[in-house]
């Protein structure tokens, strides 16, 4: 899902609210959560899951179009651990093997 499909969609859900209102909500609850994370904060959204920043040790890779080694040098990335109830409700609606 896009951003735009889940302005769509609220604004199909939520059909009282203007649809500028409803991405003005989005983009701002998006640039807060970004906001945070670049502070190396941890944003929580209960239910929903967890988003932190990790730091990743610098390493040697490999360059897959030549084979080449190729320094690779130390940065963070943003991880997400999703919350019980939403892994709850992905595994209720995935089929069985």
């Amino acid at each position: 899902m896009t951003k735009s499909e889940l302005i769509q969609r609220l604004a199909k859900r939520y059909p009282h609210l203007y649809q500028r209102d409803i991405e003005v909500l989005v983009n701002t609850m998006f640039s807060e959560i970004a906001g945070a994370l670049s502070e190396g904060n941890r944003v929580e959204l209960r239910g929903f899951g967890a988003f932190s920043v990790r730091e990743r040790e610098a390493r040697a890779a490999r360059n897959p179009k030549n084979g080449a080694m190729v320094s690779v040098g130390k940065r963070h990335a943003i991880y997400f651990r999703t919350g019980k109830e939403l892994r709850e409700r992905i595994i209720s609606v995935m089929p069985k093997d």
